[in-house]
């Protein structure tokens, strides 16, 4: 299932097949795409950005979101709580916790992770969230995880935890290179560095564009 998942930057990834599922779309400059799924984790601009899910959302598009970010989008948005789960076709979402010990993601704002599950292959996206409790007992086989700079996300020491506690067989790294909130070359690799002691860490080239390939693994 890998080879199904695009970064498109910063946060955004897309899992091909059928649904197809955009996460986070932000600045999005494929306009061929036409998600079956789009899900929001939190009301940020850099992963909520109502421009971006409108030129993305076909007829029958499916779009789900944290509580307070469905407040910010337009038409219809089905929100999702924490553990909560919503089956569409062959794929499970399910919706989890996403909070920092900072001020900037606080708790009681439920904000989410999504857990996407489909051929048999368990796909985690943190979104913005340090190793949070509620984390230390899930399952994924793939792990979409954030390079931090700033605001409390996940440090690479956090990271690194994490693969060694849920131990997943491919992390992928998001929030690079793109100015927002997140991390840049340096801290590309010192994630990489510490996580890579654990698992398999898979750099995406960025799709539909040359800044990805700053982060090219090898």
């Amino acid at each position: 299932m890998i080879e199904s998942i695009k970064w498109h930057g910063h946060g955004t990834f897309c899992i091909d097949g059928s649904p197809q599922i955009v996460i986070d779309p932000w600045r999005i400059s494929n306009k061929s795409l036409r998600p079956d799924i789009i899900l929001i984790t939190h009301e940020h601009y850099d992963h909520c950005s109502p421009a971006d899910v409108e030129k993305l959302r076909g007829e029958d598009t499916v779009v789900i979101a944290s509580r307070t970010a469905a407040e910010h989008l337009d038409g219809p948005v089905t929100v999702l709580r924490p553990w909560q789960v919503i089956n569409i076709g062959r794929t499970s979402i399910r919706a989890v916790p996403a909070y920092t010990f900072t001020s900037h993601h606080p708790a009681r704002r439920e904000d989410l992770g999504y857990v996407i599950s489909r051929d048999y292959t368990d796909v985690y996206y943190a979104g913005d969230t340090d190793f949070i409790p509620e984390l230390r007992d899930m399952h994924c086989d793939i792990a979409i995880l954030p390079v931090a700079a700033r605001d409390g996300l996940m440090s690479a020491e956090a990271a690194g935890e994490f693969v060694r506690t849920v131990s997943p067989r491919y992390v992928i790294p998001s929030h690079i290179g793109s100015g927002a909130e997140g991390g840049g070359v340096l801290e590309a690799n010192a994630f990489e560095r510490e996580v890579s002691k654990y698992t398999d860490v898979i750099r995406l080239p960025q799709a539909g564009g040359s800044t990805g390939d700053l982060f090219a693994h090898g």
